[in-house]
Order: structure tokens, then C-alpha cells, then sequence
């Protein structure tokens, strides 16, 4: 179920958002949970570059395995 909720924007920012909300024709509302959904899947992933570090790193993707070994067998304490 969806929700409302008050947002105050600067009226400067209000115009950027409606401007840009009807430049692709949707309400300003979907524009705003558009926006900051795309930040937040930004935000919350590693991109490309990010990845094949983490993937080039043996030691961190050993420890990691380990953890996860752990984790299976109930060893050691989460916090």
C-alpha cells in the first residue's frame, strides 16, 4: 500500500523538479521516488569497477569464504 508523506523543498529545487518531471511527462511525485531510487540502487551495489576488485582480492574473497562457513556451522557471534 503506498504512502503519502510532506517533502519541503526551495522553491528553486521545486522548479528544477517540476520542470523536470514534466520535461518526461509524469507526475512530479513519481519523478521524486524515481530519483531517489535510483540513488539509493547507486548507492547500495558496487558498480563494474568496484566488482573486479573484490573479485581480484584471493585474501578478502578467503575471508569471506570463511565467514560464510562460519556463519553455516553457527560459529562465532554477529553483531
Amino acid at each position: 500500500m503506498s504512502k503519502t508523506i510532506t517533502l519541503r523543498l526551495d522553491d528553486k529545487v521545486y522548479r528544477r523538479f517540476r520542470g523536470l518531471a514534466q520535461h518526461d511527462n509524469r507526475p512530479l511525485s513519481n519523478f521524486i521516488e524515481t530519483a531517489a531510487l535510483r540513488f539509493v540502487e547507486e548507492h547500495e551495489f558496487v558498480d563494474e569497477f568496484e566488482m573486479t576488485e573484490i573479485e581480484g582480492n584471493s585474501a578478502l574473497n578467503r575471508s569471506i569464504k570463511a565467514g560464510l562457513n562460519d556463519a553455516k556451522a553457527k560459529r562465532g557471534s554477529f553483531v
